[in-house]
Formats: structure tokens, C-alpha cells, sequence
């Protein structure tokens, strides 16, 4: 009898186990099927299905074709390319002059008895580019370089002193600082003391980038175009460290592109793009991988919103606005493919559920529940 009461009881918790497996068990993520059933929403007049977004594979076949299509990411920006410039500074409208005048004639026009130097008062550069020379005149400046300056200055005055030798102080306007707006430790204006100074060179007057910044980027405002790059692009390749001109302005902003983690992921939140260039693989490991235990390495999905613009039929653009793209991290080319597709700004990593991760949740309530009866008995 009680043998029989022993089976019985162990019956029931497994009948009771089961009842509980077979209620809904809660999980941190949709099955890859269940994700992606719901791609069919219509059908259209010949009753054909039509979904509401298109699925790809992401392997070597496809890469060709997917890479090809437009970044959805945020806005791009064109660069100049540096070009090397002469170490002088050209004279700009706003600068400020001081003209020294050594004159050897014992009846000098510039100088009193005794003296042999004339210091002219500072004078700035008129918005038509001239100064005021005693016995010249209104003088043009702008656009010459000190030395350039200084002889004309001499050449002018020969006529009157014929003695004269002429020094020439530039002291820069606003037509020849650049501004370091934000980003770096000393935001400020800055004299340009000639035409090669780079905008790493600005950035390094201004204290270097301020700490905490991830990925930084460079915004160049000239005129009314911006143009902007990372400053990862300059240290990397030289030629990119382009040359200011007067009037300029830097900032140097974070990185704005960020991209989602959900699912079975090992963690679900929003990620700044820490570098240039983030592939899916640099993503998964960005987000600590995916989790042993839940996870379906079979079905990592990337889901990408492009615009209306990009589509094309022939698939010399995406399909359809939305876009499922999947990767298989069980297989060699899985994982090949995915070190060579990109992550764009605002794309959603989605790490879909293992139904063994159910299955074990099955087994451990069967477990329980026998174990528990087990005790009570």
C-alpha cells in the first residue's frame, strides 16, 4: 500500500509538472519562426502573399549585392584633402599692422633730428584691403604675405625716401584666427600664424580632445558647407589633416550613430559606434555575445528600416523598407560574412530564443516537482 502511494504521488507531480510546462513559459525573446511568420500581412489581387518585409541571408553570395545598397546611418560628410601651404601668413582685411621705418638721411621726411626710426602708429587693414603710408598713400596689403607687404611698402617710398628699409608686424584679425568651438579642453579663437597649420594642429593648440568623448568626430564649418570626418581618419592617414583657412570653425562632437541590442543578447541596450567602422561581428562582441544558455546561434537577426527612395526591384537596392537580414554564427561562412557586413545607425541587433532553452526549462519543472514530492514523501 504504500508502495502504491509512493507511485501515485510521484504520478502526480509529474502529471502536475507537465500541466506547468505546458502553460506559456515566459522568455526574453521570440523564437526565430515566430519572428519571422509575421513578415505576411496580404495578399495582393492574384492572391499571391505580400509581406511586409523582405528576409536575406547573410553569406558570401549575398554580401556582393547587400553591401552595395545605401547607408541608412545618419548624414554624410565630405573632406577636404590637405595640401601643403607656404609657412607665411597672407594679410586679411581686419589685421593689424605695425610698420617700422629706418631712414638714414640726415633731412628725413619720417624721422625728427637725431632719429633714425619712425614708428607709424598700428594701423588696421581697411575692409578694401589698404593702409595709410605717410608720403604714399592709400596702400593695398591684403592678400600679400609680410614679406610681400614689407618690400612694396620700401618700393613705394623710394621715391621720397630714398634710404628707407621697412619692417612689418602682422598682429591677425578675425580674417586669420579659426575657432575651436567645442570638444577639445581650451575652446577659444586662434591666431593662424601661417597657412599650414592643420586642424589636428588647431585641436592640439586648444588642449587636445576632452576626455570621455567616444569616437570623436570633426566638423569643419567653412563659409555656409560643413564638412566632417573622425579624428581616428586623420591620425590614421595624414593627407586627410587638412589646412585652415581664416574665418574657420571646429567643433568636435561625439559620435551620434548608435545602434540596438535586444533578445537573447547579453545585454539589451542602445551602443555608441565606437570606431569608423562597425561590422556584425564587432557588434556582438560590443554587446558581451549572446547568452549561452537562450540563445539560437542560428538565429541572430539584424533588422534595418531603409527609405522609400532606395528601393529597387532589381536589387541594385533593397526590396522593401524593411529588411530582416539573418546570420548563422554555426557556420564557417556565417561567421566570415558577418565580419565583412556593416552595422548602420539606428540597425537593431535581435537575438532570437533556442526552443532548447525551453526545453531545459521543461525538464528542470519536471525535475522540481518530482524532487519536491519526493521530500514530502
Amino acid at each position: 500500500m504504500q508502495i502504491a502511494r509512493y507511485h501515485m504521488a510521484r504520478l502526480c507531480g509529474l502529471v502536475l509538472s507537465l500541466a506547468l510546462a505546458g502553460c506559456t513559459l515566459p522568455r526574453g525573446a521570440g523564437f526565430q519562426s515566430e519572428v519571422l511568420a509575421a513578415r505576411e500581412v496580404q495578399t495582393d489581387a492574384a492572391g499571391n502573399p505580400v509581406y511586409d518585409f523582405s528576409v536575406f541571408g547573410i553569406t558570401r553570395e549575398t554580401l556582393p549585392v547587400i553591401t552595395s545598397w545605401p547607408d541608412t546611418g545618419t548624414r554624410r560628410y565630405s573632406w577636404i584633402t590637405a595640401q601643403a601651404q607656404p609657412a607665411s601668413m597672407l594679410i586679411a582685411p581686419g589685421d593689424e599692422l605695425q610698420v617700422t621705418i629706418w631712414d638714414a638721411e640726415e633731412n628725413s621726411l619720417l624721422t625728427s633730428p637725431g632719429q633714425r626710426v619712425a614708428q607709424l602708429q598700428s594701423m588696421q587693414v581697411a575692409s578694401d584691403g589698404r593702409i595709410f603710408i605717410p608720403f604714399v598713400g592709400d596702400l593695398r596689403v591684403a592678400g600679400m604675405s609680410q614679406q610681400a607687404a614689407r618690400a612694396r611698402i620700401e618700393e613705394m617710398l623710394v621715391a621720397t625716401v630714398p634710404s628707407a628699409q621697412v619692417q612689418v608686424q602682422v598682429k591677425p584679425g578675425r580674417a586669420n584666427t579659426a575657432s575651436l568651438v567645442s570638444g577639445v579642453n581650451a575652446p577659444g579663437s586662434y591666431p593662424l600664424p601661417d597657412r599650414d597649420v592643420s586642424v589636428l594642429a588647431l585641436i592640439a593648440l586648444g588642449g587636445g580632445i576632452r576626455a570621455g568623448i567616444t569616437n570623436p568626430q570633426v566638423r569643419l564649418f567653412r563659409g555656409n558647407t560643413i564638412y566632417g570626418t573622425s579624428v581616428d581618419r586623420l591620425f590614421e592617414n595624414p593627407s586627410l589633416d587638412t589646412r585652415l583657412v581664416g574665418g574657420d570653425r571646429v567643433i568636435v562632437e561625439e559620435e551620434q550613430r548608435v545602434f540596438l541590442s535586444l533578445g537573447a543578447a547579453n545585454q539589451q541596450s542602445r551602443h555608441m559606434f565606437p570606431n569608423d567602422r562597425v561590422t556584425a561581428l564587432d557588434a556582438l562582441a560590443d554587446i558581451g555575445g549572446v547568452s549561452d544558455t537562450r540563445a539560437n546561434p542560428q538565429g541572430i537577426l539584424i533588422l534595418r528600416q531603409y527609405p522609400s527612395d532606395a528601393l529597387r526591384a532589381d536589387l541594385s537596392g533593397p526590396p522593401q523598407e524593411r529588411m530582416v537580414f539573418t546570420i548563422d554564427l554555426t557556420k564557417a561562412d556565417g561567421l566570415f560574412s558577418a565580419g565583412k557586413f556593416e552595422i548602420q545607425s539606428g540597425d537593431l541587433i535581435y537575438v532570437t530564443e533556442s526552443p532548447l532553452g525551453s526545453a531545459r526549462t521543461v525538464l528542470g519543472l519536471v525535475g522540481t516537482g518530482l524532487g519536491l514530492f519526493d521530500k514530502i514523501n
